[in-house]
């Protein structure tokens, strides 16, 4: 495990402490709505300074909680009423290399609720211009002659990164083959942080199980990154076969984040006792090369009723979908099941970060 002396002596006093002081970046203040009705943001506020989102780094716990305020003043938008026409006369372009579904309607849906307009290619690595050759970087200018804003989803890990260097319109990552998904991340910490305060808990202090396909899940490792980043007495669990087992980039930078620790394990079944989060990932069986290696990483974890009587009661199970085998259909009714409310929540986080961006 990464820095085990830490789980040991050192992690109940700080677990109670942290729970008992952080609310998980979701307080409901007045505060909140001045941020969203003001057309920019304060010199003061974290999220002044983001033109892009690429990776799960840029964002420090200021920033996510200002940005969560946004979002939860986003899940009440109605029609016809100031918010809902903001991005009036605004168009967000969806650049989608990879299939994609709750990501890209999501995307597109945040904008047409605040009023935006969307142009969209749905797999633009057959029936773009990159099938005839054309770089990424050109395809970015000349989209950006089209487009307010770019949302990239794209084969290629760091060409989200790219598209920003290249871009003065603000670039979304929604994902870069095996490397990140920083918007999934946001959205995931936001889940997180609504389901813990029904239980009167914050993130601090939360244990949290990420598995299945780790080597390649780039939504495991942005929530890692994101949770050991930001938040205090964390502990983190990598559950993986070994063919799949979470990066060692990840391990070294939960290693270096003071208030974060982590371990390894293959056994599902001993680690959903111990678990506050179980979040879930499918094995992704276009990125591997070996077939035989995907048949020793596939169905390997499934949640049933067995792993749901493991879990404590105010645990909470996450999945970014889509979803094979890995949670069986018969415990979606359990109140601790989340990813459905999971994926509504992509609708809000983007709005906000959609807002945050294109009116600052």
């Amino acid at each position: 495990g990464g820095r085990g002396g830490g789980r040991g002596g050192g992690r109940g006093g700080g677990r109670a402490g942290g729970r008992a002081g952080s609310n998980g970046g979701l307080s409901c203040c007045s505060g909140a709505r001045g941020v969203v009705a003001s057309s920019s943001l304060s010199s003061s506020s974290g999220l002044a300074s983001l033109s892009s989102v690429y990776e799960a780094q840029q964002f420090d716990r200021q920033m996510l909680d200002e940005l969560f305020e946004v979002a939860q003043v986003m899940e009440n938008v109605q029609p016809n009423t100031e918010l809902s026409t903001c991005l009036q006369g605004k168009v967000m372009a969806t650049l989608f290399y990879e299939p994609s579904t709750r990501t890209r309607l999501s995307f597109e849906s945040a904008m047409s609720k605040l009023g935006g307009a969307v142009v969209s290619t749905e797999n633009a690595r057959e029936f773009s211009s990159a099938a005839k050759g054309e770089t990424l970087e050109d395809s970015i200018r000349t989209v950006s002659g089209y487009a307010d804003v770019i949302v990239l989803r794209h084969f290629v890990e760091g060409s989200a990164r790219r598209a920003a260097l290249v871009n003065a319109a603000p670039v979304l990552n929604a994902g870069d083959g095996p490397g990140q998904h920083p918007t999934q991340a946001l959205l995931d910490v936001y889940t997180i942080g609504k389901e813990r305060r029904q239980h009167g808990l914050g993130i601090d202090g939360a244990t949290v199980a990420l598995v299945g396909d780790l080597a390649n899940g780039r939504t495991a490792r942005s929530l890692a990154t994101m949770l050991a980043r930001n938040y205090e007495n964390m502990h983190l669990i990598f559950v993986a076969p070994d063919v799949v087992r979470m990066g060692d980039d990840i391990k070294a930078y939960v290693d270096e984040q003071p208030g974060c620790t982590w371990e390894e394990s293959t056994d599902l079944n001993e680690v959903a006792s111990r678990c506050d989060v179980l979040y879930m990932t499918r094995v992704q069986k276009e990125r591997f090369e070996s077939p035989s290696d995907y048949e020793l990483a596939k169905g390997k974890y499934i949640v049933d009723a067995s792993i749901m009587d493991l879990l404590p009661s105010h645990a909470v199970v996450m999945h970014p979908l889509p979803r094979l085998d890995e949670i069986a259909a018969a415990v979606d009714d359990d109140p601790r099941c989340a990813y459905f409310r999971q994926a509504k929540n992509g609708l809000h986080i983007r709005m906000a970060l959609l807002k945050v961006l294109l009116l600052q």
